[in-house]
């Protein structure tokens, strides 16, 4: 027997890559659940006594209504369904400094939280991306000589503007009224946010998510704090991951302070919004602030295994991946880190349960608690009502074998880029 005021959630993610989708109906935990689900290649639709949900797929990608299956019922989670997909592969996310900085345009600099003018028509001359932290090292391996570039850092010239991991170097001479005093903050004069910082009289780091950069006869874009602040660090991750094939992060503050462990699991996810009506599901509250940004009904997105550093938390852990060269650092002010912790916390809460957390990096990156019920038990297929009960004592032996503190349960969890 259905509950008659129940909401059903609906979750689906495609993976371009696999050419797979999987989407999970949510509903009552007691009872059953009465749905009739109708699935073409360009939409999906689930119908219940309460209301319906309606998903449209965007250009490119196509479900294959035959090859439903897998179909399995996890308590507090819900309807899981597997299905193949024809999907375009993913769309490479612009760079975050090709899409800011021009050569030969003059651009001005935005604080990102309330629009004050930091650098205004300076010409750039030069855009150049820096080496890798280890570039010195290398020239010496490569080198039979000497190396010519010892203990002389790369600073820009005055029309130049050198792109670090998360950060922009740019020479501020010509703007400052007095010498400043090398590793000190650069503060925003209207909000106060920390913005960067001097790194000698004449250079000056910004970091990437606290400053936008226009052209300047274009005017200040208002992007949402959260959204904002989710692209550029899923871009710099992707573009990390892809030219230096480096998975495993730490994000830390100025004072090198980490503040959460990163490990990406892949870029190619694509979240797509159910459609909203008067009588159907509320909004995925994943995309929530998104969505009323006018971002549209699907979202590229990269999903990362995440551990928060804060108040002594994983000091161990956080240590070992210190000193492992795999581990790639990437400094930003201590505020944003813990505005990260806590986006990251958010959008692991708006997640399915089964998506939430998985074992311990030696053996959660390729079976969760989900993918060992698919696993170990055969698939259920051909049920319209499906009540929770008969389901609850099918996978009572599954998770008692899964049960129990896991040594590292990281949390899961999505983080979106722009189109």
């Amino acid at each position: 027997m259905a509950v008659a005021a129940a909401e059903t959630r609906v979750f689906l993610e495609v993976r371009r890559r696999l050419q797979s989708a999987l989407l999970i109906l949510g509903g009552p935990d007691e009872g059953g659940m009465h749905l009739d689900i109708s699935i073409t290649p360009t939409s999906l639709l689930v119908r219940t006594p309460d209301g319906c949900t309606e998903i449209r797929l965007p250009a490119g990608v196509r479900l294959v209504p035959s090859s439903c299956g897998g179909l399995q019922y996890i308590s507090g989670d819900g309807l899981h369904l597997r299905l193949r997909v024809q999907a375009e592969s993913s769309p490479q996310p612009i760079s975050v400094f090709n899409q800011s900085l021009q050569a030969q345009e003059c651009c001005t600099f935005y604080c990102q939280s309330c629009g004050e003018v930091t650098i205004k028509d300076r010409k750039l001359l030069r855009v150049l991306p820096l080496p890798s932290e280890n570039w010195s090292a290398l020239v010496g391996e490569w080198c039979c000589h000497p190396d010519p570039f010892a203990n002389r850092p790369l600073h820009p010239r005055e029309n130049d503007c050198f792109i670090g991991d998360s950060f922009f170097l740019v020479n501020l001479k010509s703007d400052l009224e007095q010498e400043p005093k090398a590793n000190t903050k650069v503060i925003c004069k209207r909000c106060k946010v920390t913005l960067g910082e001097t790194m000698s009289s004449e250079t000056t780091k910004f970091y990437m998510t606290e400053v936008i950069i226009r052209p300047s006869e274009g005017s200040f874009p208002n992007i949402p704090r959260s959204q904002f602040l989710q692209s550029v660090i899923a871009q710099c991750l992707v573009e990390l991951s892809s030219a230096r094939s480096t998975f495993r992060f730490t994000i830390q503050g100025q004072d090198s302070k980490v503040y959460i462990l990163l490990w990406v699991l892949n870029s190619d996810s694509l979240v797509i919004q159910p459609l909203r009506s008067s009588n159907c599901s509320r909004k995925f509250p994943l995309l929530e602030s998104s969505l009323e940004a006018g971002s549209g009904s699907a979202w590229n997105a990269i999903k990362v295994l995440y551990q928060p550093c804060i108040k002594s938390r994983n000091k161990e852990l956080a240590s070992s991946w210190e000193g492992d060269i795999s581990v790639h650092p990437l400094t930003l002010p201590s505020a944003t880190c813990l505005e990260l912790l806590l986006i990251l916390s958010r959008n692991n809460a708006s997640l399915p349960l089964s998506l939430r957390q998985m074992n311990s990096f030696q053996s959660g990156i390729s079976a969760s608690y989900k993918h060992r019920c698919m696993e170990e038990h055969p698939f259920i297929s051909d049920i319209s009502v499906l009540p929770a009960s008969l389901m609850t004592r099918a996978l009572r032996s599954v998770r008692a074998s899964v049960a129990g503190s896991f040594p590292w349960p990281p949390d899961f969890w999505f983080l979106s880029f722009a189109e």
